[in-house]
């Protein structure tokens, strides 16, 4: 009775160490290899050239990302929130724009800010414009859709920043935005650890062994993590091209005029795996008819509406303005689309 009881928990406990990424990078070839087996080659010979042919930006951008972490470059980024309000709204939107730090390691550091007034609208430029680009991802990002959608991405993250801090700003005494902290905070659970926001940088990490440490360790838990996921993308993208109808795509996201947009918004939010992922995804679904304007309104509403940056705004803040926040990146989402759909 004993092992009977015990194994439920046991299969439980072992699910939750699994990693779901690779289990679906491991379960995609086998799948195929039951179903399709001639496509099995294909499909993995796909995969593999595309993480090839991004192989230099991944490295590039693992290795800054390394240099930022170890030199603790991340202190820099709480200048952002001093001086007056509108200079703050710019600087964090810009700041969000750039950084490369995950939205977990943000929460303490936010979370100290609003505690002792730092104003919610430059908070809100943060949060919109950070999930949304960072040097990994702009990379990444103009390997794969080219560096003109790369560029205008990162411009309409800065955008949607500067448009949800003053629109917090224009209703800072509103019913909505008042008194927006909940009662108690939730505290990042990722291990990035509780405050890195600290200190002055050290440009000449390595004069330091446990800069030294943090440099390499970061480095290769940031290589798995990327490639890891563009890898699960990769695959994705191999079946979406060979298994969906180009047709059926064009008809729902192709084409010109508004409707493509809200879709491409709509569809971005629930469909998003993460910034990094989402690359080949759409690089498969403009290939497949998706217009321009509904690519970029699908990974600017879908970079927002992330797990991770989503449960960010949700640890801090009261319900009303967390869906403040999606309807802001919703709005910003689709004016972005239009833009793009115009210039490019």
């Amino acid at each position: 009775m004993s092992d009977l009881t015990q194994s439920p928990r046991n299969m439980g406990a072992l699910w939750k160490r699994i990693d779901k990424a690779l289990l679906v990078i491991v379960l995609i070839p086998l799948m195929v290899a039951v179903f399709d087996p001639a496509q099995l080659w294909p499909t993995l010979r796909f995969a593999a050239g595309a993480i090839a042919q991004t192989g230099v930006f991944i490295a590039f951008a693992v290795l800054a990302i390394g240099y930022l972490k170890a030199t603790g470059a991340e202190s820099l980024l709480a200048r952002a929130f001093e001086g007056r309000e509108v200079k703050m709204i710019f600087l964090a939107a810009l700041m969000g724009g750039i950084s490369p730090f995950c939205s977990c390691e943000v929460i303490p550091f936010i979370a100290a800010l609003l505690a002792v007034g730092a104003p919610l609208s430059a908070v809100m430029a943060f949060w919109l414009s950070s999930p949304l680009m960072d040097p990994a991802m702009f990379l990444i990002t103009g390997g794969t859709l080219g560096f003109d959608f790369a560029i205008a991405k990162t411009l309409a993250a800065v955008a949607l920043g500067l448009f949800g801090g003053f629109v917090v700003k224009g209703f800072a005494n509103g019913p909505v935005f008042a008194n927006p902290l909940r009662e108690a905070t939730v505290q990042s659970g990722c291990g990035c650890g509780s405050n890195p926001f600290t200190g002055k940088p050290e440009w000449r990490f390595w004069h330091e062994t446990e800069r030294r440490d943090m440099f390499r360790e970061t480095v290769v838990d940031n290589a798995f993590f990327l490639g890891k996921w563009l890898l699960l993308a990769y695959l994705f993208e191999a079946l979406m091209l060979h298994y969906i109808p180009a047709e059926m795509i064009a008809n729902v996201l192709g084409g010109n005029g508004l409707m493509p947009i809200i879709l491409g918004a709509l569809v971005g939010a629930p469909a998003y795996l993460n910034g990094y992922a989402a690359v080949p995804l759409v690089d498969a679904l403009l290939t497949q008819g998706m217009s321009n304007g509904a690519a970029m309104s699908f990974v600017i509403a879908g970079g927002v509406s992330c797990i991770p940056a989503a449960i960010a705004v949700w640890a801090l803040v009261k319900p009303r303005v967390f869906f403040a926040y999606l309807g802001i990146a919703m709005v910003g989402a689709m004016a972005a689309g239009m833009i793009w759909a115009i210039v490019a």
